[in-house]
């Protein structure tokens, strides 16, 4: 297993972590993901661990904080050879305080977090999406708090906009305050747009990464071909789960595969693991999140590592994934002279 440090940070995590949204089930969103028990979760930590894929992330949101008790179960006699990854911001109640990134709202997720993963420590905690009510001073000074009271060792976010990250990690220089080392963001060969703005500023301030659907919500599995009808087991079967991600064309999916098809043929590789290893060559990505119903599905996906594409089949995905770029993305392309894009 290769490692890779996060960000600027000194803290190193594995090219893949393990994604728990098909533990436990709960609700119609991730009942179409998965309905992982302790069991199942147990053996697929066992795999994981002897692999030297020691990561795992969830979030206080995954059927209803289910997610985390299980793997809280899973790890359970051996934190110290793991490490956390969680989230938190979304709404977890009907109450008007329920949801955020308050001091109020923070201060509770944190602790029921530790509280379900039945550990004293997160190693990386994300606010789930961005809070535009409370002031970004208060979210940053509840997070650093943490850090020094040893509660988290790392702060990350997710799904923000570039100004959203930009302006945080301002408020974190100017006043000493603990820095997004991570953000975990949606990004994958059917799924480009983290490239326009989110991986300059990325390279630019030293952020990490942490790439969660790397196969663009189940339809890069190899399941998916032209002119074929969707599997019964896919999550896209699922109107709830199908609207909740992102939504792909069917040219730019078709387009995407049969370039896939194309390399596994010449690799002997499955599509899935050519999809998640073209990332791993990505600038910025720290760490990809790979999801697993069982133990056959994490095999294949621990099969992405130990070897590279070559440099032609690179560019033939990146051919096919290309989709043009929003304004000012566009505009800017043509002054790459001075002002070249990342990849």
């Amino acid at each position: 297993m290769e490692y890779r440090q996060l960000g600027g940070s000194g803290f190193k995590v594995p090219v893949l972590s393990l994604g728990t949204g098909t533990f436990g089930g709960g609700g119609p969103l991730f009942k179409a993901w998965g309905a992982t028990d302790v069991a199942e979760a147990t053996r697929l930590v066992d795999i994981c661990l002897d692999a030297g894929l020691n990561m795992f992330d969830t979030a206080d949101v995954y059927s209803q904080g289910m997610a985390e008790e299980i793997l809280g179960e899973a790890i359970k006699g051996r934190r110290g050879k793991v490490l956390i990854s969680t989230k938190g911001t979304f709404r977890t109640g009907i109450g008007p305080n329920d949801v955020g990134s308050s001091r109020h709202y923070l201060t509770r997720a944190v602790e029921a977090s530790l509280q379900r993963l039945g550990t004293d420590h997160i190693d990386l905690y994300q606010l789930h999406g961005f809070d535009a009510v409370t002031p970004i001073e208060e979210v940053l000074e509840t997070l650093d708090g943490f850090v020094r009271a040893g509660k988290i060792r790392y702060i990350g976010c997710s799904n923000f906009s570039g100004w959203h990250l930009m302006k945080s990690l301002a408020i974190s220089e100017k006043y000493g305050l603990a820095r997004y080392v991570a953000h975990q963001a949606y990004y994958s060969l059917v799924g480009r747009d983290y490239e326009a703005e989110l991986m300059p500023l990325a390279i630019d301030q030293k952020v990490g990464a942490v790439v969660w659907s790397p196969l663009g919500w189940g339809r890069l599995t190899g399941k998916i071909r032209r002119g074929q009808p969707l599997p019964p087991s896919s999550r896209l079967q699922s109107k709830v789960a199908l609207e909740a991600g992102p939504q792909i064309s069917d040219e730019l999916l078709y387009r995407v595969t049969d370039v896939l098809e194309k390399v596994a043929a010449e690799t002997g590789k499955s599509m899935p693991q050519i999809a998640l290893n073209w990332l791993l060559q990505r600038p910025t990505v720290s760490n990809v999140i790979v999801g697993a119903r069982n133990e056959e599905q994490l095999r294949e996906n621990l099969g992405a590592i130990g070897w590279n594409l070559t440099k032609e089949q690179v560019a033939q995905l990146d051919a096919a994934s290309t989709t043009r770029l929003s304004y000012p993305c566009w505009h800017q392309r043509g002054f790459a002279e001075r002002n070249p894009p990342p990849v």
